[in-house]
């Protein structure tokens, strides 16, 4: 299968290129800086795109089977517009080349629900303080861009992964339609996911959360490690 993967530069999209590429496939890394893809293989294009230009989206998802979308930017509380932006072009682009599958990574913070093992720490501090103030935008624009994906009579999947977090192998990670309760997911997960659904047909038109219980930090270890950079 030829897969191409935009944001194929972030912590998610590398991880979900090296894992294409031992699965066999050939793969098309869209990154706007390919001078600074670490990746290379007889298997891999490095392809110079920016989401937001059509004609580049255009010629980046010529010949692809499936179409992957882990893109992501920093919050901030200024406009963000590159979900939204970024997912309509690509879909513009799949309709122009006949591409039905896409599979694009979202936010369980879009459903933000209280989580039995989070404690007062996540469901009362931190996860309505992100979801209202720092990360407002992106969340807002990540909303767009799953309405736009609902409309765009493709086959699509949205993934909702919880707070990420790095690991060294794929685990055992959950899925569940809409809302699962876990509190966090790897990155490792979250790209295995991605790969496993563009030739599964069970997801087509649902929303997917996707959590890692196996080596999981606690959360203060991950606010150590958010706020100072600590394990």
């Amino acid at each position: 299968m030829r897969l191409v993967i935009f944001g194929a530069n972030g912590g998610t999209g590398r991880r979900a290129t090296v894992q294409a590429l031992a699965a066999d496939h050939q793969v098309a890394a869209v990154t706007r800086h390919p001078e600074d893809f670490p990746i290379s293989h007889p298997n891999l294009d490095v392809v110079r795109a920016d989401v937001y230009d059509k004609e580049q989206v255009y010629k980046a998802v010529d010949t692809a089977d499936a179409v992957v979308s882990a893109l992501g930017v920093p919050f901030s509380r200024e406009p963000i517009t590159i979900y939204s932006v970024g997912i309509a072009n690509i879909i513009e682009a799949m309709h122009r080349h006949h591409v039905h599958r896409v599979v694009a990574v979202s936010s369980s913070a879009l459903d933000p629900r209280p989580h039995a093992d989070g404690g007062f720490m996540i469901n009362r501090v931190m996860q309505p303080l992100i979801t209202r103030t720092i990360g407002k935008s992106t969340y807002a624009d990540m909303a767009a861009m799953e309405r736009g994906l609902a409309n765009s009579n493709l086959d699509w999947t949205v993934l909702r992964p919880s707070g990420l977090f790095d690991a060294d192998d794929v685990s055992d990670y959950r899925v569940a339609e809409d809302h699962a309760d876990g509190v966090f997911t790897s990155r490792e997960d979250l790209a295995a996911c991605l790969l496993a659904q563009t030739d599964d047909q069970r997801w087509i038109g649902k929303r997917v959360a996707v959590t890692t219980s196996e080596g999981a930090p606690t959360v203060w270890q991950m606010i150590r490690r958010e706020a100072f950079g600590r394990d």
